[in-house]
């Protein structure tokens, strides 16, 4: 497979997951760092590009600059990524995808859910590969857990309990640091902060998991910094459309949480147990039996979970080579559409267009039921409602 030409925009010098990028598109040689627009500066992004290897005349001031320079190449890229801020996704996914050139898009993939089923339908009309950035979906025990649910193992899955907190925006001192202060400005980070950073991870985690989405939906939002117009504290309780309950907190002022995603699945059969921090381990429990440790790259993992180990078992594992495992998949099946033949069908995990659209269905349903105390409301994209 000859390698593909990858572009980046955003994610720059000073980028906080630029550099996660750039290392998991890496891991397999499969691509080139061949373009980017790496910073809102056009001095500072074309000199970084060009002391990562870029070519000169392909280190652009900008997007549009990008676009337009690599539209006609006849080495155009074939993937570009977008890591952003917010506000700004919707505008370049669309311009690359009408380009016919294939993208994955930071999450939240847009502002609103208008823009979000333009983009579902943009990708569409223009059959073009289009790509959510959930990576922690590239964990491979969070594929053994999703592949143990699909074939049966805990039979019907009764409840989730999906977390996804931090304490490092919890200092009042530190709300003008631009790092944090963008997270909690609408006009930048949209409707909501820490639910549409963070707690949408854990939503399309436990949705991966056990797949189904979302139906309805409650949300208690809470700001616990007085500065702040959006929320840094949310708690959501899910009733996915298979029957599902998803309890849901998510917080960026849980002092002494760390990166704190966690998921516990509670079937009928048997419960599962998983942590990001310690993502080699899974822990399965079935009903009345011992608790039992599974190992990454242990044996009798599910082939998925095996494709999606990179390194010998007992060694540490992490989040870029969760990331590397989304890139692979995307390379995969950007080459299989190039070569006119079927993709790997264990390349086919990739989070998609659609899935980012169901995320800000997500986000706008629980700011609308947080500032209703709470109610319930419908959580499925508005094409999808069909009985009321």
């Amino acid at each position: 497979m000859s390698k593909l030409n990858w572009g980046l925009i955003g994610g720059g010098e000073a980028s906080q997951i630029g550099p996660a990028h750039r290392y998991s598109a890496a891991v397999d040689g499969l691509y080139v760092f061949a373009a980017g627009a790496l910073d809102v500066s056009p001095e500072r992004g074309r000199a970084f590009a060009q002391k990562l290897g870029v070519a000169p005349d392909r280190a652009y001031s900008d997007w549009r600059e990008m676009l337009a320079g690599e539209r006609g190449r006849a080495d155009r890229i074939d993937l570009v990524t977008i890591a952003t801020p917010n506000s700004t996704h919707y505008e370049i996914a669309k311009a690359f995808v009408e380009a016919g050139i294939a993208v994955l898009c930071e999450k939240p993939m847009t502002m609103t859910v208008e823009e979000a089923e333009d983009l579902v339908h943009a990708a569409a009309r223009h059959g073009a590969i289009f790509a959510v950035n959930y990576g922690y979906s590239g964990y491979p025990l969070v594929r053994h857990m999703r592949a143990m649910v699909g074939r049966g193992d805990l039979g019907k899955v009764r409840l989730i309990k999906a977390e996804f907190a931090h304490g490092f925006h919890a200092d009042a001192a530190d709300a003008d640091n631009p790092r944090v202060r963008w997270r909690y400005d609408p006009a930048q980070a949209g409707p909501s902060a820490q639910f549409a950073d963070c707690g949408i991870h854990a939503l399309h985690m436990a949705s991966y998991v056990c797949g189904q989405q979302p139906r309805a939906l409650s949300a208690d939002f809470i700001s616990t910094i007085a500065s702040r117009t959006l929320e840094d504290d949310a708690m959501v309780n899910l009733r996915m459309d298979g029957g599902t309950v998803v309890r849901l907190w998510t917080s960026s002022v849980a002092i002494g949480r760390m990166h704190g995603l966690t998921m516990q699945v509670f079937g009928e059969k048997g419960g599962l147990r998983w942590a990001q921090e310690w993502p080699n381990q899974l822990y399965w429990t079935p009903l009345n039996g011992v608790t039992q440790i599974l190992e990454r790259g242990g044996a009798n993992l599910s082939p998925e979970a095996e494709r999606a180990s990179r390194v010998t078992i007992g060694h540490a594992e992490g989040m870029p080579l969760a990331f590397a495992n989304l890139y692979r998949d995307l390379a995969e099946q950007i080459c299989a559409r190039k070569e006119g033949r079927s993709a790997d069908p264990l390349a086919g995990h990739i989070p998609t267009a659609e899935d980012g659209l169901r995320s800000i269905v997500a986000i706008a349903a629980a700011v609308e039921s947080a500032s209703h105390g709470g109610q319930w409301v419908d959580a499925r994209p508005p094409a999808m409602r069909h009985d009321g």
